[in-house]
């Protein structure tokens, strides 16, 4: 068998689960509901394209979020589900994979295991669904909230993502469903019923939950947070001088002085010292040793780069920021009107909330170089969370 494609569809308002934004965009462990989903296809085994399907207003903001991941460029859903999975199967069909999955970005908590199981059943049978047995007792009832019977649970099953099949003929039956006026499936095994389609079910997972209430997000939050009890602490420390110049540039935001700080990169101490703490809780080096001031390519680099990298070596093994803290020591130029500035660019280039970022300043009280005006110290710390090996 070929190619394999994953299609993530993320394309709702989903606002039960409140806050201002969709729920494909509410964090989890550090990373959005929409990152954990594209993440698990694409990094885990046999899958060949990812294509993400969103609002047409989320585009920039999904663009931010899957810089750097091996992802396709995303399409505008629908208004409907079906109409948002149809549009990445067009946006697919000029690739003409074997097999496609269909996964909601509301499940983030996919596993490689699952994903595999996925493949190999739609390999087998053409069309299959992940499912979970039913423990319950099941009860159906009418209109006016009276039992009606009660259902033999073996024969029930709790339906999943991401369902797997072979594309060519989902393709086609979601063509032929539009052509009749068909708009009311729910799921993409009901398309492949409806088709003709026989739709086998392998096992799925209890983790592999849907997030739809506040209630749902508090406690998958607690999950992640006990998976990652490796806790660690790790300290920065950096310092420039100042020269010739008409600004400083602290925590990537730019300052009006009448000096400049001198460097190899941009001189930026704040994200400097930060950099080093997330590598120091690593144990991962430091930044002289990743970015060394003898290579040329580092010469006036944004210091933005320097934190995301440290902040990808996170990722890398799993973990996540927990905290961030930064203490700048000056004289000048005045630290506290940029200050929000400062914790919202940390926030951003970090992938965490601006209340898990810290940023102080004080004066060395005229002692030392920086109470002589000679330059700027900044001291940081970085709490983060990693899985126990």
């Amino acid at each position: 068998m070929g190619q394999v494609a994953a299609i993530v569809v993320a394309a709702g308002q989903g606002l039960r689960a409140g806050g201002e934004l969709p729920k494909q965009f509410r964090r989890i462990a550090g990373e959005t509901l929409l990152e954990h989903a594209l993440s698990a296809f694409a990094k885990g085994p046999g899958v060949d394209f990812v294509q993400p399907v969103i609002r047409k207003d989320d585009l920039v903001l999904v663009r931010t979020l899957t810089v750097g991941l091996n992802v396709l460029a995303p399409v505008s859903g629908g208004a409907t589900r079906q109409a948002s999975v149809r549009a990445g199967l067009e946006a697919l069909s000029s690739r003409a994979p074997d097999i496609v999955l269909v996964h909601d970005a509301a499940r983030p908590f996919a596993s490689a295991d699952l994903i595999a199981r996925a493949i190999d059943a739609a390999k087998k049978t053409g069309a299959a669904i992940p499912a979970l047995s039913v423990t319950d007792t099941v009860k159906r009832i009418n209109d006016a909230g009276v039992i009606e019977a009660t259902l033999d649970r073996n024969a029930i099953r709790l339906v999943q993502t991401p369902q797997a099949f072979a594309f060519p003929p989902l393709l086609e039956a979601h063509r032929r469903a539009v052509a009749q006026g068909r708009n009311d499936f729910t799921d993409d095994a009901a398309i492949a019923e409806w088709a003709g389609m026989t739709v086998s079910v392998f096992a799925g997972e209890p983790g592999n939950v849907k997030l739809t209430t506040p209630e749902d997000f508090a406690r998958a939050e607690a999950i992640q947070s006990a998976a990652l009890g490796d806790v660690r602490t790790g300290s920065g420390l950096d310092v420039h001088a100042f020269g010739p110049g008409d600004h400083v540039t602290l925590g990537g935001v730019r300052i009006p002085h009448s000096q400049m700080l001198t460097g190899h990169s941009d001189a930026d101490v704040a994200l400097h010292a930060l950099t080093d703490a997330i590598l120091g809780a690593l144990a991962d080096g430091d930044i002289g040793a990743h970015f060394p001031p003898s290579d040329p390519q580092w010469r006036g680099a944004s210091s933005d780069r320097f934190l995301v990298f440290a902040v990808e070596r996170v990722r890398a093994r799993r973990g996540r920021i927990a905290h961030l803290d930064l203490t700048i020591v000056c004289e000048a130029p005045r630290i506290g009107e940029h200050r929000d500035r400062m914790r919202a660019n940390i926030a951003n280039l970090a992938g965490i909330g601006i209340e898990r970022v810290g940023v102080k300043a004080t004066t060395s009280e005229k002692l030392g170089f920086t109470g002589r005006g000679e330059g700027i110290a900044a001291y940081a710390t970085a709490t983060i969370r990693l899985p126990w090996d």
